[in-house]
């Protein structure tokens, strides 16, 4: 059992299959599967049911998979704290960042990390917090902008805190309203993000609170979409009131989501257990000072 193994079997799960994993790690999909039938061979119990057209995992396999992420993440670690020890490395941030609300929380940071630290190579990814989360639990990035709450295998450092705001066609009845609850919503369709997203978890979990599950109409991940989508009387979208930009009134009537448990709560988080490099340590105490120069 190598790490080259491991990491192979990681990828067929998290990508699904064989030749989306081939992809992922540049090799052929013939070495995929031999590296996985290698695995198998060396635990002594199959580790993925190939009955169906999609990968899924024995109990076996769930096992295999689970310490696998946790030994991989380790050797990341590894590796990055002896490059800082030998001077190997200037620097190297990996960071994830959420489509929602970066432009305007992460950006002027960047700027002023990039200058006070020229040196450091940023590894930028981008992906909904659900999804950054996955990534960062694997140990291929070092931080990550996500929503709170998270699982306690995360530490995490607040951000910002904002509410909610129902977008709505200018014309519904409940465009004028200062404030509603998120169960007045409960008989129009939700415009939701696509899956990965984590302020979908936050709104249907709110929802289910109250006793109703929406009804979704569509989902994308593209805000300006999202925004068009509830203008023209589709239903209603969600986002956070920083996001809300000037030119999205003109389209739309935004009403406060009036529930502290829909607020979007954004969080720079990372693994409780994980080593921190000097890089990332700089990004967050950056981040504290709000991206001043």
């Amino acid at each position: 059992m190598n790490f080259r193994t491991l990491r192979m079997f990681v990828e067929v799960v998290r990508q699904g299959g064989f030749t989306r994993a081939a992809e992922a790690v540049f090799a052929t999909q013939s070495t995929v599967s031999k590296a996985v039938r290698q695995l198998e061979d060396e635990v002594g119990v199959p580790l993925i049911d190939r009955a169906g057209q999609r990968v899924g995992l024995t109990a076996a396999g769930e096992v295999v998979h689970r310490r696998a992420l946790r030994i991989l993440a380790e050797q990341a670690d590894l590796m990055r704290e002896i490059d800082e020890i030998r001077g190997l490395q200037r620097g190297t941030l990996r960071l994830g960042l959420p489509p929602i609300g970066s432009s305007v929380l992460f950006a002027p940071v960047l700027a002023s990390y990039r200058a006070r630290y020229p040196g450091v190579d940023i590894h930028l990814v981008e992906h909904g917090s659900s999804r950054l989360e996955e990534v960062v639990r694997a140990g291929e990035l070092d931080l990550a902008g996500s929503l709170l709450p998270v699982s306690e295998e995360f530490a995490w450092q607040d951000v910002r805190r904002e509410p909610l705001m129902a977008l709505l066609s200018r014309d519904h009845p409940l465009a004028k309203a200062g404030a509603i609850g998120i169960d007045a919503l409960r008989d129009i369709p939700f415009i939701l993000f696509e899956s990965g997203f984590a302020l979908n978890r936050i709104i249907v979990e709110a929802c289910r609170r109250r006793g109703f599950t929406p009804q979704v109409a569509v989902r994308s991940s593209q805000v300006d979409f999202i925004v068009e989508l509830a203008a023209s009387g589709l239903g209603v979208a969600f986002l956070p009131r920083l996001m809300t930009r000037e030119q999205h009134r003109h389209l739309v009537a935004q009403v406060l989501l009036d529930h502290a448990d829909t607020d979007w709560h954004m969080a720079m988080v990372w693994r409780r257990d994980a080593y921190l490099s000097h890089a990332a340590r700089a990004w967050l105490a950056c981040l504290r000072e709000g991206g001043r120069p």
